[in-house]
């Protein structure tokens, strides 16, 4: 009997014992290939010895110390870390517990920018359909998951929402992609005219989109209309890169592929590889000048900004990924891993779409292929994927409603960027096994 209240209160978990590398062990001595990174968190794998060290170094030096009163040097070298490598104009960084609350960090930023230039009245934030920005109830409310929203709608703040990117079902037959990418980036303009252009904070965008709708990325030349949107209008790009971000699609930023630089950027999950908990804001010049030139006061904070331990242990991931070169890995792999999807999902009768970037692919199921017709959501067919995966000693991160958020199921795969090709191949036979056996007993 456990007094913890789980995630799914009436399921019985396994009991996570050991990991090592690209694998975790349970207490009854079974392993698993951590496919998903958790939730796209294990940059690194499990129980890298360098993190460890650095660890127990930082916590015989000094556990903790509030903001209030110190910095240390454990978050000033992060931060200077991240800066170094952040995208062009970004000066500062501001270090949280984890994604949502890096999330709501970067909306406070924002309108706070804007009441420190006398520009009260701006008030919206446009984000878009079928994304997920974090479980707090400001993320909660600019993310687009319709399933995670519905029961907290009387307390989420006013955010207005436009088009996903979603290459495979909403472009149209005889739409170019760059077609495609412009009608998007007209409704997002149409929006900031309906709206009025100083009345709008910001747009909210994942880079690549993550949980929701599956490791899709944008058509080419999206994010750079994007941009050219928001300047125009006075308007702040904000990118969550919380999933997509620190390495997972390539580079050290998703962004960077997109040839664009936000104003905001939030990011988390492989900063820390999931050895403690952290997240960041990295933001532009402008709105810190802005801001103390002003009040001189970011209106905000938390217990455990800058925890010492959490940033001792980002950094030791980020120099490790560095010093072994590992977003060449990631490269490298991740086109290992698309070829072998390609191979075993490309012709299968209930994959519609193999989709990622990096280490970052999810497979989109479908009842038709022609059609693109979705399973009955009844059926709960991507559950019974994670059973059969799970059964099988494999760990992937699958999501219902994936279409508008009541219909579709996919599968997510964010293996950490140490994997090697013949797990890669592991992964792929035993995912393909798990999705036989879950849609045959569909049919």
């Amino acid at each position: 009997m456990t007094s913890i209240l789980h995630r799914q209160i009436a399921q019985t978990y396994p009991v996570a014992e050991s990991g090592h590398g690209v694998m975790i062990r349970d207490d009854a001595g079974r392993e698993y290939i951590d496919a998903s990174g958790g939730a796209a968190v294990s940059s690194l794998g499990h129980s890298h010895p360098d993190v460890l060290a650095a660890m127990h170094a930082q916590l015989d030096q000094l556990a903790y110390a509030h903001t209030s009163f110190f910095t240390t040097e454990a978050a000033e070298r992060l931060a200077d870390d991240l800066v170094t490598h952040a995208p062009d104009g970004i000066s500062h960084v501001y270090l949280v517990s984890g994604g949502s609350e890096a999330m709501d960090a970067a909306l406070k930023l924002a309108r706070q920018y804007f009441v420190e230039r006398g520009e009260d009245g701006r008030r919206h934030l446009i984000a878009r359909r079928q994304s997920f920005h974090g479980n707090t109830l400001a993320a909660l409310a600019v993310g687009g998951n319709r399933w995670r929203r519905k029961p907290f709608l009387p307390l989420l703040i006013e955010a207005h929402h436009v088009s996903p990117c979603y290459d495979y079902r909403d472009r149209l037959a005889d739409e170019a992609p760059s077609a495609y990418g412009e009608r998007l980036a007209r409704e997002l303009e149409d929006t900031i005219a309906e709206l009025g252009p100083q009345t709008v904070i910001a747009f909210v965008a994942e880079t690549v989109v993550g949980a929701t709708l599956g490791a899709a990325p944008p058509v080419e030349g999206y994010f750079r209309r994007i941009r050219e949107i928001c300047d125009r209008h006075g308007v702040l790009l904000i990118l969550d890169e919380v999933m997509c971000g620190m390495g997972r699609t390539g580079t050290l930023h998703a962004c960077q592929q997109e040839g664009v630089s936000p104003d905001l950027m939030t990011v988390a999950k492989g900063l820390g590889g999931g050895y403690a908990p952290i997240g960041a804001v990295l933001m532009r010049r402008q709105i810190v000048d802005t801001i103390a030139a002003g009040s001189g006061l970011f209106q905000h904070g938390h217990t455990y900004t800058g925890h010492p331990l959490a940033c001792a242990a980002a950094l030791a991931v980020q120099e490790v990924i560095r010093r072994d070169d590992l977003l060449a890995n990631v490269r490298q792999q991740g086109a290992h891993l698309a070829r072998r999807l390609a191979e075993r999902f490309g012709n299968h009768p209930f994959v519609g779409d193999v989709r990622g970037r990096g280490l970052f692919w999810a497979i989109e199921l479908v009842a038709d292929r022609h059609s693109k017709e979705p399973f009955d959501p009844a059926l709960k067919l991507h559950a019974a994927i994670k059973r059969d995966a799970m059964a099988r000693g494999l760990m992937v991160y699958p999501m219902g409603g994936t279409i508008a958020g009541t219909h579709g199921d996919h599968v997510l795969l964010a293996p950490p960027y140490i994997v090697d090709a013949a797990t890669i191949d592991t992964i792929v036979e035993r995912l393909g096994d798990a999705v036989d056996m879950a849609t045959q007993r569909m049919r």
